[in-house]
């Protein structure tokens, strides 16, 4: 079946759909089917294009591979604005299931430590776009804030701000400061969040010319902050978030999606 559709992208062009495999577990995309059929059961939906599963594997497809919704349209046969519709609202439906910052800290107390960090989501943008443009890393992008256990399992991801946003400030914006004082949880960061104060334990700059005691705390320091890279390698392997061509205001939805689909289980 051949499937044409019109788009400034591929007007003219044929978009051909071809079998393909999803790097994801299948009980995942069950997993997904079953927050929508609640979805439709509380919306009163009686008849869909797609059903649950197939529009399961529409959204993942659509996070996991960054494909176009021309592309997701072409594969799954349905026009570019179904597809766009079907993913809009599961990724509000997986939004949902998100833990809010105090929800992320509970059980978390006296004793217990956290690390907490930033990334850019590269967006595509022009150098006009000003608050979008990050300096640090010279691309334009959202900032995202992400506090990790120990360990590096996410505990919760902030909602995204403009890439110009300096770390510290972000994270004094999205209350993470504040949530970990009041709990008295130690909160591990690198140079950016220096002066943050309260909890916040940053490297010493210069170390090599401190004593030795300053640089082997920045040895330990950075020994046990490197788990956290492993929540921004998570993230970053749903390839929308690598590069995202849809508005800034949908990011935020994106990551918040993204981070119930690497917590979720598969218990129904």
């Amino acid at each position: 079946m051949v499937i044409s559709l019109i788009t400034p992208a591929t007007e003219g062009a044929l978009l051909v759909p071809y079998p393909a495999t999803l790097d994801v577990p299948y009980e995942l995309v069950e997993h997904v089917a079953w927050l929508l059929h609640e979805r439709r059961l509380a919306c009163n939906t009686r008849w869909r294009k797609l059903g649950c599963f197939k529009q399961a594997l529409l959204a993942l497809v659509h996070l996991r591979k960054n494909e176009t919704f021309s592309q997701l349209g072409a594969g799954f046969g349905i026009s570019q604005v179904t597809a766009w519709r079907y993913v809009d609202e599961t990724l509000d439906v997986l939004a949902g299931w998100a833990p809010g910052l105090h929800e992320a800290l509970t059980g978390l107390g006296e004793g217990d430590h956290v690390i907490v960090d930033g990334t850019l989501i590269a967006i595509d943008r022009v150098r006009a776009d000003e608050p979008y443009y990050s300096m640090k890393h010279r691309r334009h992008g959202m900032n995202v804030q992400v506090i990790t256990r120990p360990d590096g399992v996410p505990l919760w991801f902030s909602r995204a701000t403009p890439g110009r946003t300096h770390d510290l400030t972000a994270a004094r914006a999205h209350g993470i400061v504040q949530a970990c004082l009041t709990r008295q949880i130690l909160v591990l960061a690198d140079r950016a969040y220096q002066g943050a104060g309260a909890t916040v334990r940053t490297p010493y700059y210069r170390h090599h010319e401190q004593p030795e005691h300053y640089q082997q705390f920045n040895r330990d320091h950075a020994r046990l902050r490197a788990p956290g890279e492993r929540a921004f390698a998570q993230l970053k392997s749903w390839r929308i978030l690598r590069r995202a061509r849809c508005s800034t205001r949908r990011i935020g939805t994106i990551v918040q999606a993204v981070h119930t689909l690497l917590t979720c289980n598969y218990s129904g």
